[in-house]
């Protein structure tokens, strides 16, 4: 009820409601971008655009579906179209935050900071549903019918795509020991 009325706050035309959504949704879509498409320099601009595309739609929310998940299905629509017309681009080491690094050996961190630089350029090379499925499953944690919904596609095809970027990033490690080693570690974090 409370996302209605700052909706409907919206749609009058109110600043300060509009600010409220924004101040709400920011941080959290902002993490889903960074999920998605790991750290670039289109980060504030695609964000941006979500917002953008937010307000421009919300005459068209319903109210079916929480407001945070309508957002959400937007901000994936977003960075699908980033990913379907851009070049892979050299990723940033600037993925492992060193605020969460806290307490870290510099030598993991670096070593961390690597694995996650070849993770993004492994994905780079994915479809852009499956980099988007696999990203937001496996990096963000969301479950299978959140991904197929945020993606506005089937379960079984949201499966079959995270499967499918599985296997490839799998096929990639074979090759590229830094990639192997940091699956190796991340497989054994989520286990532990």
């Amino acid at each position: 009820m409370e996302d209605l009325l700052l909706v409907d706050r919206c749609l009058e035309g109110e600043q300060a409601a509009a600010r409220e959504l924004f101040r709400r949704q920011q941080g959290r879509i902002q993490a889903t971008l960074y999920r998605i498409l790991g750290s670039n320099r289109d980060m504030d601009d695609l964000l941006q655009e979500t917002f953008i595309q937010v307000f421009q739609s919300l005459p068209g929310f319903r109210g079916e579906a929480r407001l945070s998940t309508w957002i959400d299905r937007i901000a994936v629509r977003v960075a699908y179209r980033y990913i379907s017309r851009k070049p892979p681009v050299p990723v940033s080491l600037e993925l492992v935050e060193p605020a969460a690094a806290r307490g870290v050996a510099p030598d993991r961190l670096a070593s961390a900071r690597e694995g996650v630089r070849h993770l993004y350029e492994a994905l780079s090379r994915l479809s852009p549903a499956g980099r988007v499925a696999f990203a937001l499953h496996e990096i963000e944690g969301r479950s299978v019918a959140e991904v197929a919904a945020c993606m506005d596609a089937s379960v079984t095809a949201t499966k079959v795509r995270i499967w499918r970027a599985r296997r490839a990033l799998q096929r990639d490690a074979r090759t590229d020991p830094v990639l192997s080693e940091f699956l190796s570690d991340a497989g054994a974090e989520e286990s532990a």
